[in-house]
């Protein structure tokens, strides 16, 4: 056959992770404490810094508060830390994941006098839909509308905003489409970006291969398969997609009880038919997703993380163009895709970091 495909971590979703960025551009839509003193270097020629680090973990189990607050057709459920007065920190977690990945994060930042605001996104724990009649999408303009509207229930005008996975994408698009809204971003394995119509053209076969539970969604079979082995499914992803995090059942037990919301299966597919075009967005978003799929720079202050997840991507060269604004960026080796929950201490540090850039 030529070339023999590695399944391991690196070269298998190394490899996935390397193309994300390439895919939303339009290629392809596709339990020891940490240590600190992790530096490892920090490159002269573009400015972006290197850490070794060990998988965190875990020292919190529960956010210091829960609420729940109406915000446009949700009924969202989120956690809060901090001072009420203090400079507000939104941050957003993907898929499969909820918002115990900033479980260790939040405390860090309540402690440097943020108010740490932590959502459900759609589909996740405690957020619901206000009616049975809201059309049930999960594209990426809604997201980042989700998260506007929940700084309008509570009042923020500003935010610094953090993502990784799907956050990061809904991130980003606050940042594009709301730019007034934003005043710094923290994203992880840096543009993610869709662009839907590009993204219905075929990759080559070795990048089509990384994305198997992207396919297998699109199937009926993927349907009822994610409905019946919600937990196991995502457990799996778990483990490939960060094999040095060495998590227990209880960790992914606090998460797993986040998929039970009833529109979860629903906004899983629904976003990765989405993002290659076999599923319609909603109609009123048009323009929105217009915008977007012109990959518009990002003119706010920012700081990309990447981490082993990203492979060869991992020095962000590929997105770099697209933060026009100040700018820096970190590596984080050892670490796999679930950053924030992975490192924490190093997530923290980027917020503070971000907010002084």
């Amino acid at each position: 056959m030529g070339e023999t495909l590695s399944l391991d971590r690196r070269g298998f979703f190394g490899t996935a992770a390397m193309t994300i960025v390439a895919a939303e551009l339009g290629m392809l839509a596709p339990a020891s404490a940490q240590s600190s003193s992790t530096l490892a270097a920090a490159s002269a020629t573009d400015g972006s810094q290197t850490f070794n680090l060990t998988p965190s973990a875990p020292k919190n189990t529960s956010f210091a508060s829960m609420k729940q607050v109406n915000a446009g057709v949700l009924d969202i459920g989120y956690a809060e830390d901090g001072p009420p007065n203090g400079q507000p920190v939104i941050l957003l977690h993907g898929w499969p994941f909820d918002i115990h990945a900033y479980v260790d994060v939040a405390p860090l930042l309540a402690k440097a006098g943020y108010r740490v605001i932590v959502p459900f996104q759609r589909g996740y724990g405690s957020t619901t839909f206000l009616s049975a009649d809201t059309l049930r999408t999960a594209q990426q303009s809604v997201c980042s509308e989700d998260v506007v509207n929940l700084m309008d229930a509570l009042k923020i005008k500003q935010a610094i905003i953090g993502g990784f996975d799907i956050g990061s994408r809904t991130a980003a698009g606050v940042g594009i489409l709301w730019p007034d809204r934003v005043k710094a971003l923290v994203l992880v394995s840096g543009y993610l970006i869709a662009n839907v119509p590009a993204n219905k053209n075929p990759a080559p076969p070795r990048l089509e291969y990384a994305f198997w539970y992207q396919w297998y969604f699109t199937t009926q079979r993927g349907v009822l398969g994610y409905t019946q082995y919600t937990n196991d499914f995502n457990k799996l992803v778990w483990s490939l997609q960060s094999p040095k995090w060495q998590f227990t059942d209880a960790t992914f037990d606090r998460t797993a009880a986040s998929f039970k919301n009833p529109d979860h299966v629903a906004m899983v597919i629904h976003n990765y038919r989405w993002r290659i075009g076999l599923a319609l967005g909603d109609p009123k978003y048009d323009s929105l997703e217009n915008k977007l799929y012109a990959a518009p720079p990002i003119n706010q202050p920012t700081i990309t993380i990447a981490s082993d997840f990203d492979g060869a991507n991992a020095a962000g060269a590929s997105y770099r163009s697209k933060f026009t604004g100040k700018y820096s960026h970190q590596i984080l080796n050892g670490i796999g895709h679930d950053v924030p929950q992975e490192a924490p201490q190093q997530y923290a540090d980027a917020i503070v970091a971000v907010d002084s850039l």
